[in-house]
């Protein structure tokens, strides 16, 4: 893994914690995005080198919507950089995690994305990242 991607946080209203970071971050957002095979709108903050991504459900039954029903907003995911998503997910594999997806999917922000569960990694969704190249 090459660097943290970024920080994933699960909201309520995307528009109202829109507003919210972009006090607390002095930037708004760099781009806005649905996202429909995960069924949540995004929106992306940069801070430094660093980014922040702020998730909300667009359908009631969504992974996020459970989250959010389940903890409440907050962090939900930290993002790794790869350079070969599918060679990450098999060396993870090998190592006993256990990953959401067979294979990687299109994720937000120009990425194929793949999770690893939460119960092989301490509690914490871990997504992996590598960026498209048309």
């Amino acid at each position: 893994m090459e660097k943290i991607e970024h920080l994933g946080i699960a909201v309520r209203d995307l528009e109202a914690s829109n507003a919210l970071f972009e006090k607390l971050l002095g930037t708004a957002p760099y781009k806005e995005e649905e996202v429909a095979s995960e069924q949540v709108r995004t929106s992306f903050f940069k801070n430094g080198p660093n980014k922040i991504e702020l998730l909300q459900a667009t359908h009631p039954e969504s992974a996020i919507a459970r989250y959010v029903a389940k903890k409440g907003e907050g962090v939900h995911h930290v993002a790794f950089a790869v350079t070969d998503i599918v060679a990450e997910m098999e060396r993870l594999k090998n190592e006993g995690f256990v990953l959401l997806n067979e294979t990687p999917k299109r994720g937000a922000d120009n990425k194929w994305v793949a999770f690893v569960h939460p119960k092989s990694a301490n509690g914490v969704l871990v997504e992996l990242c590598q960026e498209i190249k048309d």
